[in-house]
């Protein structure tokens, strides 16, 4: 059974031109500034089987984290069609889901409440997830004073305690002290012993070589590569 599949998929952003500095210029000159399309995806095509890890490498640029995005359902491609089988959670961005002014207790319901879970599993499940985070007596702080390893923490803690079915990570495991990114690759592996399926974006070969049973490799929103992690981890870096 495909958890995510992905047929013709394209995705693109408009970019302006030439963009009027001022108020009283982008009055005056009102439907004039240029517009290009930057294509940010062009033509995916992948399926991903339930309980495989997959890993998305690539430079700076290429798509993943549209990629992601895209089948988190964030954004919407103009062409094609996304289908994803089972709950999704995702940590795609450093405080995406959090209200700065929240202390990280409330950005908990908050967040875990946007992955479907009712007012009573949170509440069961939230000394887990403080606990996890490590994150103590700084729980009852708002965000806004938190730092990006902080972030993370709480992101990774909610994210995992959710149940998903499908995990969507990004780039985020690079942030936060060492032993805690081994915490958070620990939980990773549990959550593959029980069949979960995950995406990862990584620029990291090494990490998507010891966590990935395969990967794809975009070039400038084209799917360049996809099959074995080590083969397509070999050719990105002969190429890179």
């Amino acid at each position: 059974m495909q958890a995510i599949q992905l047929r013709g998929v394209w995705k693109s952003f408009k970019v302006y031109r030439n963009r009027a500095p001022g108020l009283k210029d982008r009055v005056l000159f009102w439907g004039q500034e240029k517009c290009e399309l930057f294509w940010a995806l062009k033509d995916i095509s992948l399926d991903i089987p339930k309980g495989r890890t997959v890993g998305i490498i690539g430079r700076n640029g290429s798509g993943k984290s549209t990629l992601l995005k895209v089948i988190s359902g964030i954004l919407h491609p103009n062409r094609g069609h996304v289908k994803v089988n089972g709950r999704v959670s995702t940590l795609l961005e450093l405080g995406a889901g959090f209200h700065p002014d929240f202390t990280g207790r409330e950005n908990i319901y908050l967040n875990a409440s946007t992955f479907g879970l009712t007012s009573k599993e949170i509440r069961e499940r939230l000394q887990d997830i403080i606990d996890f985070s490590e994150l103590g007596e700084f729980i009852d702080n708002p965000v806004r004073s938190y730092s990006s390893g902080m972030y993370v923490r709480l992101g990774f803690s909610v994210a995992v305690h959710t149940d998903p079915e499908i995990l969507l990570v990004d780039e985020v495991l690079a942030v936060g002290d060492r032993p805690f990114q081994e915490k958070c690759l620990d939980r990773i592996r549990r959550l593959q012993h029980e069949g979960k399926t995950i995406v990862l974006v990584s620029h990291s070969t090494d990490q998507v070589r010891q966590l990935c049973d395969e990967a794809v490799w975009l070039d400038q929103g084209q799917m360049k590569m996809h099959g074995p992690v080590d083969r397509v981890a070999s050719e990105y870096e002969r190429c890179a």
